[in-house]
């Protein structure tokens, strides 16, 4: 079985409902991506979700270095894919092409196994402990109730709350998060994130004031993600874990650290390199005896690798909506993200839909975090409508 060709489709809808977070308080409910097709001689085609700003350079990277070649050799291509990216290194906007490919590679071999991939990955559990996370800022009091009592329903009694801006407001937020999953009829657990707005010190000023009242199992990004020093100061002068590493790119970022003892839990996902990228890391990790996170992504697919490695605590569910264009094989219940058995990562992109949501770009509104770092970020902290900047009032 040889690769043979690549298409794809950027698409872009209405999500269920908004999320934002502290760089972008009044949220966003549009979704952008791009359906990758990886095709074989076969007959059989892999499958990934994509950033659709690197669309060409994913067809580039196809063509000139995966066509011709067997695509069950995900681990080797993934080295071939990382060694043309070594000038530049493995970081930004060719993370994410190699990622789109890894992940499509990886549903290639599950399906040439006429297997599941969390067999393929060799994984002997089907059931992936879930936490819920809202990305919920921008939802009002009554909406934060209503979506974690959804998620207690089902058994998940673990919620992220996205906090940074308002710190009476965080406070009060909590507390509705906690109540609400306390119907799931297990006692909550508290985690907060503020994607990296604080300083160190503010920091520690505001997890502390939660601590007052809440036990905070982790504190998300409580410093910038590449700043070990003010990490690490973060983990010793409060109770909470110290949670980092969703926007690091390549298993060499996180080296840091672990020798610094800068985090307590690591949070790795489709965007360290795709799966085999995230392997590298989870790896790492487990060599020192650190737990990993895995992040959310559409269709829960990154589950799939969750379960099979040995020191994963919980895997990120959003639950918004972003999976319209696509069918995917897992349900959460019980607390649990459960895989199911159709060969692959279980995602089959609906036709239909993705020619009525098809677009020839992503819209900025559709952006991760379409204003990028906010104002204030690490200097002081500007409440919800202080966005204005000098001269602008």
């Amino acid at each position: 079985m040889k690769i043979s060709g690549i298409r794809s489709s950027i698409f872009e809808h209405t999500m269920a409902r908004p999320i934002g977070d502290a760089n972008n308080p009044a949220g966003r409910d549009r979704y952008a991506a791009l359906a990758v097709f990886l095709e074989t001689d076969a007959g059989l085609t892999g499958v990934a979700l994509g950033n659709p700003g690197q669309r060409a350079a994913i067809h580039a990277m196809a063509e000139n270095l995966l066509f011709g070649r067997d695509p069950r050799g995900v681990i080797g291509l993934w080295q071939r894919m990382a060694n043309f990216a070594f000038k530049g290194g493995n970081r930004g906007g060719i993370t994410d092409v190699i990622a789109a490919l890894d992940i499509a590679l990886w549903d290639l071999k599950a399906k040439a196994n006429d297997e599941p991939l969390w067999k393929t990955l060799g994984a002997s559990s089907r059931a992936v402990k879930a936490y819920a996370s809202g990305i919920d800022l921008c939802l009002s009091d009554e909406d934060i109730r209503a979506f974690y009592q959804k998620q207690a329903a089902r058994g998940i009694a673990i919620g992220k709350l996205k906090v940074g801006l308002d710190r009476e407001a965080d406070w009060r937020r909590i507390g509705i998060m906690r109540e609400a999953l306390a119907t799931s009829g297990r006692a909550p657990i508290v985690l907060i994130d503020s994607n990296e707005y604080w300083s160190p010190k503010q920091a520690i000023q505001h997890i502390r004031h939660f601590e007052r009242e809440y036990d905070i199992f982790w504190a998300e990004e409580p410093a910038r993600r590449w700043d070990y020093t003010g990490l690490r100061q973060v983990s010793r002068g409060v109770n909470a874990a110290v949670a980092t590493g969703e926007n690091l790119d390549d298993a060499a970022d996180f080296r840091a650290l672990i020798a610094h003892d800068a985090a307590d839990i690591l949070q790795i996902g489709v965007g360290t390199g795709g799966i085999t990228g995230a392997l590298r890391v989870a790896q790492m990790a487990d060599g020192f005896d650190l737990p990993v996170s895995v992040m959310n992504c559409p269709g829960n697919y990154m589950a799939h690798f969750a379960a099979v490695l040995p020191n994963h605590i919980w895997m990120e569910v959003v639950d918004a909506g972003r999976d319209q264009a696509f069918h995917h094989d897992s349900r959460v219940a019980g607390g649990t993200i459960i895989l199911g058995d159709a060969p692959g990562n279980g995602i089959q992109f609906d036709s239909e839909k993705l020619a009525r949501f098809r677009v020839g770009a992503g819209s900025a509104a559709a952006a991760p975090s379409p204003w990028g770092r906010r104002r204030g970020g690490g200097l002081y902290v500007l409440g919800v409508g202080e966005d204005a900047e000098v001269g602008e009032e």
